[in-house]
């Protein structure tokens, strides 16, 4: 069995359970919940703690605030200071769902431009001279008004994003492993916690600190959940939880206080085209709690307590007790099992579900107390009732009753010392099936005596690709561009870019952009032919879900195989921001009774009379209605990030896990992290992966431009007259394999991803730091059987700022240089062709890397002319192409490239790609 990983931590936050203590006294209670707070608005957080500056308190995101001290009180809860960590060998990873309400009143401010537009004209039309004469006042003070009523500040492109949280713990705690959010709707804990579980018992970290969260920043969140039917009534409960991890060898050794053991989980999907809904497979369920107690070597007789997650609903609590009882089934001698939910004490947190019953399970192991009931568990009705259920089960499987024991009046028992195992049963929005087994800690207890085999590093396959990019709606074309030295981008156009509203050259202001070049792609305007998507359906889908659809049609159909995935295990993960375009929009629109309150604000309003400032509003509201219809099912999945993965999932119809992947600028390298784990652990026989972001939007041209990141004319990677990047739109898809497989199968290989390397440089959110792009580095090369000389090509992050440029070359130095090179190391990035396209861009280098390796030449550096000579170019030495050059072999081994992506959090990825000859196949 696999090496047990020990929980050695834990801290939660809930609106009445504020804190680990009060959080058992609320689960050990059978009372009902007491009157009290209904959120967590009313914590305050000391910034000093965390050496944050005050004034950095307006740009960050509430979430992000509240975890950093749930991610104090969990650290000190195992011991630290006192008791420090490797931080070196400490991960970060956080799972959110839904907008933060930075991200909300960003969208809100930047978008009220067009509500001010609206308000100038509106008044300039007015028979009264007073009130056509405060026209361009009202404008302008109505701007000022809602930056003051919503705040604005240089970095709020950086406070709002989900992947600043793990990167701004990473800095306070100065940890430098891995950082990453991650979100799958409700299995959003199980995904997040199955990766941490991969990483550790690879070897690739030593601790992992995980958090999941769930806010309620608004009411978008909890209307669309009403609208899929999710509980209604009680939709969403605000709540964070907190777990420090580690291999429980590690744990003994350190002397650590061990909660409970995670023995062995399991994740599943059943695809079902069209509305995200629950499944109600009992088979599937049945099948992965076999498979965890089988992995652990510990018979369903010896539960005593089952958590399960999942919506307050008949059908799939039925399904889940009728799978339980399949499985204890298995023994006459099965105790009674106490069957409960965190859900019915603190609510239903989504995102923040399955950690939450992993603290109570963990809890009432570690204090050998089987909690009271909060309710009498719902047993299924079946035939009894003389309905048929919806259960999906095997045709012949017994109709059963609920294997639970009605524990509202049950006292807590102290359980037998055999029976030492609980579980997690949880089901989610998409068709997710989740199972996990954790084991009470005993110091005579002998699964301390099973070690960890080691983990397997055969390279993974490449053996699908596609991508979509300014100039190059296909991943093919994308080749033609680059070695025909144009480049996709330009002018942005005015239904983009709404020159009036948001540009102004010259200037750096909190209100415009200064740059007006970018990569734009077009939105599909009809999904893939082999689809059947209503129109419905597609019209609410985000951008990003109908372009991701769009590649993922050309990844698969040029994959000859595609029919034998079907049936196999498998992970889509897309990296991406968690809050797409759709959700923002949503709020915006529903939002014009706070453009109406900045507005009425303002003195220039106040002075007009009342017949005026009448006639303004009536002329507005028919300009700007408030969308004040009730959101539909298909709103909430065409605002889900995860919801571009369970797409293709589904669609298509793979038993692929969705999620979500943010790690800033480096996401899509962060997905084949993911996913190289998944596939190296066995959990996955094929991952698709890849990222995909609009980054040509009026939002992101003025928030990053605030940050002077933005090129004044175009993107330059590496030139002397490099000022900063244009955005570019982009979408890369990569179908993986373990190279075994992809063998067997008889696949076509586009390249072997030898190794990946991740670092957190724990300094800064904003300026590349040398030594953390070194780190992640290093660890690439560490984790493969060659050195940095025998490595040709570069293919760098390259955002075209002076200081990235300059900090890049010099960790490539630091790793690359020092070595007799046969030839100079090539550099090249392919920003300069497509722009830099966010979540995308790592998957835009990987495919210029593995499709030059293909054609056998390096790209050449579009737009550069004169190479910057700050850069480290001669210490490595390095080479930067203006035209297309001839990649030749050497002798005794295949091409190989490395491929960097950077992201702002200090977050840093390193991929070795290497070629696959045409002779190992014969």
């Amino acid at each position: 069995m696999r090496e047990p990983i020990a929980i050695v931590g834990m801290a939660c936050l809930y609106p009445k359970a504020r804190g680990l203590d009060a959080f058992w006294e609320r689960l050990s209670n059978p009372e009902p919940a007491r009157e009290g707070a209904s959120d967590l608005s009313d914590v305050e957080i000391d910034l000093a703690q965390f050496g944050i500056p005050p004034a950095q308190r307006g740009s960050m995101a509430r979430m992000q605030l509240l975890m950093l001290e749930v991610a104090r009180q969990c650290l000190v809860d195992a011991g630290h200071p006192g008791r420090p960590l490797r931080a070196e060998r400490t991960d970060v990873v956080v799972g959110v769902c839904f907008g933060l309400d930075r991200q909300y009143a960003n969208a809100l401010r930047v978008a009220g431009a067009g509500y001010g537009r609206e308000v100038e004209r509106a008044a300039a039309q007015d028979p009264d001279e007073r009130v056509r004469t405060s026209a361009e006042a009202l404008r302008r003070e109505l701007r000022e008004s809602l930056t003051s009523r919503l705040g604005a500040a240089a970095h709020d492109r950086v406070g709002e994003m989900a992947s600043s949280i793990p990167a701004r713990i990473a800095s306070a705690f100065r940890f430098r492993g891995r950082t990453l959010a991650m979100e799958s709707a409700d299995a959003t804990s199980f995904v997040a916690l199955e990766h941490a579980l991969h990483s550790l018992r690879s070897g690739t970290t030593d601790t992992v600190l995980l958090i999941t969260g769930q806010g309620r920043d608004g009411e978008f969140a909890a209307q669309g959940l009403t609208a899929k039917g999710v509980d209604p009534g009680a939709p969403l409960s605000e709540g964070i939880t907190a777990i420090l991890l580690k291999r429980r060898r590690a744990a003994l050794s350190d002397g650590d206080r061990i909660y409970a053991s995670i023995l062995a989980g399991a994740l599943c999907h059943e695809p079902r085209p069209g509305a995200f809904r629950y499944s109600t497979n009992v088979a599937e369920r049945l099948r992965i709690a076999k498979e965890c107690h089988d992995a652990a070597g510990v018979h369903p007789a010896a539960l005593r307590y089952v958590e399960r997650v999942g919506p307050a609903s008949h059908g799939v609590t039925e399904a889940e007790s009728r799978s339980l009882q399949h499985l204890f089934g298995d023994s006459a001698a099965a105790p009674p099992q106490t069957f409960s939910t965190a859900s019915d004490r603190f609510g239903p947190t989504f995102a923040n579900a399955g950690l939450a019953s992993v603290a109570c399970a963990a809890l009432t192991l570690h204090h050998g107390v089987l909690p009271p009931s909060a309710q009498k568990s719902p047993r299924p009705q079946c035939h009894s009732e003389g309905r048929s259920p919806r259960c999906d089960q095997p045709a012949d499987a017994a109709e059963v009753s609920s294997p639970s024991r009605s524990g509202g009046a049950t006292p807590p028992a102290e359980p037998e010392p055999a029976s030492r195992y609980a579980a997690i049963c949880g089901s989610a929005l998409g068709g997710t099936f989740s199972y996990l087994l954790l084991a009470r800690e005993d110091a005579s207890d002998h699964l301390r005596q099973h070690a960890e085999q080691p983990s397997s590093v055969e390279p993974i396959a490449i053996v699908g690709i596609g991508g979509t990019f300014a100039g190059a709606p296909e991943a093919a074309m994308l080749w033609q561009t680059i070695e025909s030295g144009r480049t996709g981008l330009d002018l942005l156009p005015e239904s983009i870019l709404d020159r009036d509203l948001y540009f102004a050259p010259g200037t750096l202001t909190l209100t415009h952009s200064y740059c007006q070049v970018g990569g734009s792609v077009p939105v599909p305007q009809r999904p893939p032919t082999a689809l059947d998507i209503t129109p419905h359906r597609y019209r609410a889908m985000d951008p990003a879900q109908r372009l991701a659809l769009s590649v993922a049609d050309e990844l698969l159909n040029s994959y000859p195989h595609r029919s034998a995935l079907r049936g196999r295990r498998g992970l889509v993960a897309m990296g991406t921001t968690l809050c797409l375009t759709s959700e923002r929009n949503h709020v915006v629109a529903r939002s014009t009774e706070g453009y109406e309150a900045a507005l009425t604000a303002t003195q220039t309003w106040t002075r007009l009379p009342a017949q005026g400032r009448a006639r303004i509003l009536d002329r507005v509201r028919k300009a700007h209605p408030t969308s004040a219809a009730p959101l539909s099912p298909a709103d909430l999945d065409g605002s889900l990030a995860s919801g571009i993965a369970a797409l293709i999932a589904n669609e298509y119809q793979l038993e692929a896990v969705p999620v979500a992947v943010e790690a800033a600028c480096a996401s899509t390298l962060a997905t084949i992290d993911v996913a190289l784990a998944s596939l190296r652990a066995g959990s996955s026989d094929f991952a698709i992966v890849g990222g995909i972001e609009f980054a040509c939007n009026p939002r992101d041209l003025v928030l990053c431009s605030a940050l002077g990141l933005l090129s004044h004319t175009v993107i330059t990677p590496f030139d002397a007259a490099a000022d900063g990047f244009s955005p570019g739109d982009g979408c890369a898809m990569f179908l993986l394999k373990r190279l075994s497989d992809a063998r067997r199968d008889g696949d076509a290989i586009a390249g072997l991803i030898r190794s990946i390397g991740a670092s957190n440089d724990a300094r800064s959110l904003i300026a590349p730091d040398v030594a953390g792009q070194v780190l992640a580095m290093q660890r690439a090369f560490d984790a493969v059987d060659f050195d940095p000389d025998e490595v040709d090509y570069l293919e760098a992050h390259g955002t075209g700022t002076r200081v990235g440029d300059r900090v890049e070359t010099e960790a490539a130095a630091t790793v690359y240089g020092g070595y007799e090179r046969a030839s100079p190391l090539v550099i090249g990035s392919v920003k300069a062709v497509v722009g830099h396209t966010f979540s995308a861009a790592g998957g835009a280098g990987l495919l210029q890397a593995i499709q030059a390796m293909q054609a056998k030449t390096y790209p050449p550096n579009a737009s550069l002319r004169a190479p910057n000579p700050s850069l480290a170019l001669s210490a490595i030495p390095a080479v930067l192409p203006t035209t297309p050059q001839p990649w030749p072999t050497t002798a005794g081994r295949p091409r190989r490239a490395g491929v960097s992506s950077f992201g702002t959090g200090g977050i840093n990825y390193h991929l070795l790609l290497e070629e696959y000859p045409l002779e190992a196949s014969r």
